[in-house]
């Protein structure tokens, strides 16, 4: 997972960074006041994530950061966390999508139909719901697209023609259980291999490739900032966030080491961000999603093809709807017509509290899966503390608010 924080703006922009300081410029700490002004939205909900972990680890008395309850909260908010992905891209080009959580509960419902009744093979099984996922979103998508039909209102009709199919298939009824093999894949742990070293080898080698692809990426950065003549920041300080990054990452290895391991669920979603990090910050396809929730008569006039992007744009939502839809099943081994039920909702808020912009042209992948934490750790943490479910939307109501509204301060005050 790449650590960059910066991405969100197309691949050949200059990496974001205060510019260098002429004679009598500023010193260590207006350097740091002007990075952390022009990535207050990415440093923001880091901060914010840091400081809820450390709250609810303080009022459960240790119980938030237990090995077991971390691996919980991974397998927890998988499906949550690759919908907003998908939501991410959808919010970026300048479109919603209410549609995926009925979606994912048609995509568990077919799955049990194939694999429960008809005895399909669950590889197979997969591929087609995967497929029948890509269907719904080319669907939609051409009708926003090449129909123009506002989003709203074509994900608002699919939500309620995906939920009604899954009323048709079930029966009304819930039906289960899935095959071993898909139950692995949702609720699994990567195999334990090598000597008994009271930790979980696999885990811990994964961990320490991602410190130094962490510590690489960040390295990159700041040569690439110097490139483009901006003022990284200064040694020490880039110091400090490099041990914070690093550190984080070891802990988080070695919580989940010293359980069961690194889930499988979380691989998954590990090749999700950095694919599609990648694909949003450095390919073509990327930068026209972007142009396009930007300034859609520019993009135009660029030769941004965008009836194709939007397009592709809801056809890559049906495809990681249906995947959230396959986990979401595998992990409670059946599948039910009231399943996915505020899922959209949770997607939206994830993108939005990690760095969405109402607007459209902003946001970055890395950002919603910091989004999707921030509501994972706090409906855990309320639970732990025995909040009731009543207060918990409450809060996170609020949230959702908070992180809205500094999106529109940040605009008023033209930050980046």
């Amino acid at each position: 997972m790449s650590a960059n924080l910066t991405e969100g703006k197309p691949a050949g922009t200059p990496p974001t960074g205060a510019r260098k300081p002429g004679p009598g410029g500023p010193g260590l700490l207006g350097l740091l006041a002007d990075a952390m002004r022009r990535n207050m939205r990415q440093y923001g909900m880091l901060i914010a994530l840091g400081l809820i972990v450390v709250l609810f680890e303080v009022w459960t008395g240790g119980d938030l950061l237990l090995p077991r309850n971390v691996s919980n909260l991974v397998l927890q908010n998988s499906y949550i966390l690759i919908l907003a992905i998908g939501m991410m891209v959808v919010i970026i080009a300048g479109h919603i999508d209410l549609s995926v959580g009925s979606l994912t509960a048609l995509v568990g419902a077919v799955g049990a139909v194939l694999m429960v009744d008809h005895d399909m093979a669950w590889p197979l099984a997969v591929v087609l719901c995967l497929l029948l996922g890509a269907a719904a979103g080319a669907m939609q998508g051409f009708f926003i697209a090449y129909l123009g039909i506002p989003s709203f209102i074509v994900t608002l009709a699919g939500m309620l023609l995906f939920r009604g199919f899954t009323e048709i298939f079930l029966k009304g009824q819930t039906l289960g259980p899935f095959p071993d093999g898909l139950q692995k894949v949702s609720n699994g742990f990567l195999p334990a291999v090598g000597p008994d070293t009271n930790y979980h080898n696999l885990t811990l080698l994964l961990g320490l490739l991602l410190v130094g692809f962490v510590v690489l990426q960040e390295l990159r950065e700041r040569r690439r900032q110097r490139e483009f003549e901006l003022a990284p920041l200064p040694a020490g300080l880039f110091a400090l966030k490099l041990t914070a990054l690093v550190a984080a990452v070891l802990v988080v290895t070695m919580l989940l080491a010293s359980y069961k391991g690194a889930p499988v669920v979380l691989l998954i979603l590990a090749v999700l961000v950095v694919g599609f990090g990648y694909v949003m910050r450095n390919v073509v396809i990327g930068r026209h999603v972007y142009a396009l929730g930007g300034n859609l008569p520019a993009a135009k006039l660029s030769g941004v093809k965008d009836k194709r992007i939007t397009f592709a744009v809801f056809l890559n939502m049906g495809v990681l709807a249906a995947l959230a839809g396959l986990v979401f099943a595998a992990r409670f081994n059946a599948a039910s017509p009231k399943a996915g039920i505020n899922f959209e909702l949770e997607a939206i808020a994830a993108s939005f509290i990690g760095g969405a912009s109402m607007s459209g042209g902003v946001g970055t992948v890395l950002g919603a899966i910091i989004g999707g934490l921030v509501l994972g750790v706090l409906n855990n943490g309320m639970n732990l503390v025995g909040i009731g479910t009543d207060w918990q939307q409450v809060i996170k109501g609020l949230v959702l608010l908070a992180a809205v509204g500094f999106d529109v301060w940040n605009k008023r005050r033209g930050v980046s």
